[in-house]
This record gives C-alpha cells, sequence and structure tokens, in this order.
C-alpha cells in the first residue's frame, strides 16, 4: 500500500495520445491536469513536462509529483488516468505544496 508500482503508471505512448485526445482538462497556474475514466479500479499516473530544460529540475518535479500520487491516489473518482501537464516556471516544493494546489483545482472544477 505504500509502494508506488508500475502498474498505477502510465508506460505507453498509446496511453498518453489517449489521455490528451479524450481527457478533461483542469488548468491551473502553472500545470494542467488532463484526465479521462480508464475502466479499471485505479488511478493511473503519467507525467508530461514541457520548457524545463534541466534534468535535474525535471526529475525532482517528476519525483514530487510521483510522491504526491502515492499518498493520494484515489484524488479523482472515478478511477481515472491522469495526465500532469507541467510548464516552465513550475517549481513545487513538496508533495502537500502539490496537494493543495490539486485541492483547489478540483473544488474550483467541480463547481462549475
Amino acid at each position: 500500500p505504500l509502494s508506488l508500482p508500475k502498474t498505477c503508471l502510465l508506460r505507453r505512448p498509446g496511453e498518453y495520445k489517449n489521455v490528451y485526445a479524450r481527457g478533461q482538462r483542469i488548468r491551473g497556474d502553472r500545470f494542467t491536469i488532463i484526465h479521462t475514466p480508464n475502466g479499471i479500479e485505479e488511478n493511473r499516473l503519467g507525467i508530461s513536462i514541457h520548457g524545463i530544460k534541466k534534468a535535474v529540475r525535471r526529475n525532482r518535479i517528476k519525483r514530487i509529483i510521483k510522491e504526491f500520487f502515492r499518498l493520494n491516489r484515489s484524488f479523482m473518482t472515478p478511477a481515472s488516468d491522469i495526465v500532469f501537464a507541467v510548464r516552465d516556471g513550475f517549481v513545487p516544493d513538496s508533495p502537500l505544496e502539490i496537494k493543495n494546489t490539486v485541492e483547489k483545482m478540483l473544488s474550483g472544477h467541480k463547481a462549475r
């Protein structure tokens, strides 16, 4: 329960294309959450980073997003394939910061 198995991650290009083609977008300040129901019992995560040149920064962002997802796997219902599309200027400090931002984005999205 505390690990993040590879079955919880989007790994193939076709899986990302499916989410981009069919998914709903929830736009935030420096990132977008794109999600589409997947028909299985658990959420799956994909991360797409645009415009960040330094590998160290890209990898840190990926680690923080994966840690957020590991601790909050069921933040989206129904079970969905979820892609975090990150743009330049996104500088998270902790999984808690991402959690707070995502909760605000989702509450604003559901209120519409």
